[in-house]
């Protein structure tokens, strides 16, 4: 379908959408479906729980924000059921300023244009419909037209409360254009926009000398005076700030510790009784959520001033830390790649999780309880199993530093690197030394690292490149055991035979002649001897092995040589060194012969039909690979 035809079809939707009535047609709507009068904070908590809902690992998982944000899960589910929901139940929550702190490039601003977004995309929903009264220059809750003394009433009969007051504006209208006559008063369907400043807007701090308060309030328009006679009369007011635009959804605060104190104020009015104060008429009501952002030093210097403890206090304060799982910071990445104009270029296997890796050590603190160092901590929080550490294990690192994410390298260093590399090279290829290389060149132009820091990161770098080091060489190996996971699956059952044999003092019996046989010593010792295990800890190892596969078994699940850490570390280790000499020769040799060209050819083909390398990628890798193995 062309795009000129979506464009047509679209706006047909939207113009099925226009509903226009009176305020009692629109009271038959509201009999029929409460939701549509819901406040603006229950309509954005509705708008998360109606994207759906699952549950990983004992957390909660919003799919409204999925694909878009990634590893801020803890994050996200407190601001919902801290925040959203109470919020949503009208409790005192709804009455406070959420306020997004944590440190630059953390998600704060996505997050808030996903709800922005969101919200535009939830008001064409029949769940998420508002309506307003007809020309309001504020979409004013058609509700507001029912007198105070019969809210009560009205809630007995459509069990829906009523908050707010007409506004100055539409009371005039009400007696003028209408007689006082409230059902028939005009109603019309509001579909949310920023664009169209309808229920979404945004108020950025500029210079607070030029900066007007009628930026968020509105102002007098002085060329209708003259007409209306008066400034306190409505319809010489025009109600173009952002408060009044905003109302009935969200109103972003960009860098709200940044603005002059005169603008915070008028908050402190709105965000307890629900109204704020404009021009020369009384308060003005709205219902809108207001959701601010701001970094930790700055917020550390706005609570230190006593000046500041009421408005404080109408905050609630959701803290945003960097992600700290490794595979959520590779998806971070992909993402801004895929937005780019770059994205076809190719990116070789494991270089955005090798940059992922570097980026989410300088943000993690070390343990001085667990034992476990950086690397290890960085895989625990990944969802890796660790040899030594359980779930509990994990709970106590996390717990040890409150605000372990808070600093760091952020994603947009990182990405800016990585796209420095991507257009500095000549070959649209890019691997993980190229990227590594780009983010230490970086370290020393950048002027806000401390040479302290400088020298801890570029110890992360080569932490990074070992850990790569290993990860190529893996590569290398699978690419050269043709069939990898079944040589490695029956050199572990091979393993696993003799093992029970050893451990339950029994033979082993030959597949082929039927003779009873010894468990082979030497095929154990071959495999323990990769990680290390000595003659006098062999047999506890062994225990330690089967105790695992009774656990498994138990649990009705699948062991296999993943299944235990060292385990797998061994067999990898065993299969690669049966093959160390065929690796080392065949990726070294400057003039291979056929024989070794054609195993070169295998190897290569492997690798880009099924490990997601090119031709280039592959032979960069089996180079360094090679170069690893003469060192």
């Amino acid at each position: 379908m062309s795009i000129l035809k979506k464009i047509q079809e679209s706006r047909i939707k939207e113009q099925e959408l226009e509903w226009e009535g009176t305020f009692a047609e629109y009271l038959e709507i509201v009999k029929e479906r409460p939701e549509v009068a819901q406040s603006a904070h229950s309509r954005i908590y509705h708008m998360i729980k109606d994207a759906g809902i699952t549950e990983k690992d004992g957390k909660k998982v919003y799919h409204f924000f999925e694909d878009q944000l990634f590893g801020i899960e803890d994050s996200l589910e407190r601001l919902v059921e801290e925040y959203f929901h109470p919020a949503a139940k009208r409790l005192d929550v709804r009455k406070r300023i959420l306020l997004l702190m944590g440190p630059v490039s953390g998600g704060k601003s996505t997050l808030v244009t996903i709800l922005k977004r969101g919200l535009e995309k939830y008001s064409h929903t029949d769940r998420g419909a508002i309506y307003a009264i007809k020309g309001c220059p504020m979409h004013e809750d058609p509700l507001h037209l029912v007198p105070q003394h019969l809210r009560e009433d009205f809630y007995k009969e459509y069990g829906v409360r009523i908050e707010g007051n007409l506004s100055p504006l539409n009371m005039m209208r009400l007696e003028e254009e209408y007689n006082g006559k409230i059902e028939d008063v005009k109603v019309e369907r509001v579909l949310l926009s920023e664009e169209k400043r309808k229920g979404v807007g945004t108020f950025s701090p500029s210079d607070p000398k030029s900066q007007d308060i009628a930026d968020l309030t509105g102002s007098i328009d002085f060329s209708t005076i003259a007409e209306y006679g008066s400034e306190s009369d409505p319809r010489a007011y025009r109600f173009d700030g952002e408060l009044n635009k905003a109302n009935r959804g969200l109103m972003e605060f960009q860098e709200m510790l940044k603005c002059d104190e005169k603008f915070l104020w008028h908050l402190l009015s709105l965000t307890q009784e629900g109204n704020f104060k404009a021009g020369r008429f009384a308060l003005i009501s709205a219902d809108e959520m207001i959701v601010a952002h701001t970094n930790e030093a700055e917020y550390n210097s706005f609570i230190s001033n006593k000046k500041n403890e009421a408005l404080q206090s109408r905050m609630i304060v959701m803290a945003m830390p960097y992600n700290l799982k490794l595979d959520e910071e590779e998806k971070i990445y992909q993402k801004m790649i895929a937005e780019s104009d770059m994205a076809h270029v190719h990116i070789a296997p494991h270089t955005l999780k090798v940059a992922a890796m570097f980026t989410i050590l300088t943000r993690l603190e070390e343990s001085k309880k667990s034992g476990a160092d950086l690397l290890k901590k960085l895989k625990l929080y990944n969802g890796e199993e660790i040899e030594g550490f359980n779930e509990v294990d994990i709970e106590e690192l996390q717990q040890e530093f409150p605000n372990e994410g808070m600093s760091g390298i952020d994603p947009r260093y990182v990405i800016n690197r990585i796209s420095s590399c991507i257009i500095r090279k000549d070959v649209p290829v890019v691997n993980a030394l190229d990227v590594l290389r780009s983010i230490k060149d970086g370290l020393y132009n950048h002027a806000s690292i401390s040479e302290d820091d400088r020298e801890r990161y570029l110890n992360f770098i080569s932490m990074a490149r070992h850990e790569y080091d290993e990860i190529a060489k893996k590569e290398v190996q699978k690419a050269f055991v043709y069939s990898y996971e079944e040589s490695a699956k029956t050199l572990m059952d091979n393993y696993l035979d003799n093992v029970e044999a050893y451990c339950n003092k029994n033979k082993l019996r030959d597949p082929l002649t039927g003779e009873e046989m010894n468990p082979d010593e030497k095929l154990m010792r071959s495999i323990e001897e990769q990680i290390g295990i000595s003659e006098n800890a062999k047999k506890s190892f062994r225990e330690e092995i089967l105790i695992r596969i009774s656990a498994y078994a138990r649990k009705g699940k699948k062991f296999d040589y993943q299944s235990h850490e060292r385990l797998q570390e061994a067999i990898q280790k065993k299969l690669f060194a049966d093959l160390k000499d065929v690796v080392k020769i065949t990726t070294s040799t400057k003039t291979p012969d056929e024989q070794q060209l054609k195993k070169i050819n295998d190897v290569i083909a492997r690798l880009t039909d099924q490990h997601g390398y090119n031709s280039t990628s592959a032979n960069d890798l089996l180079r360094y690979v090679g170069s690893l193995l003469n060192r």
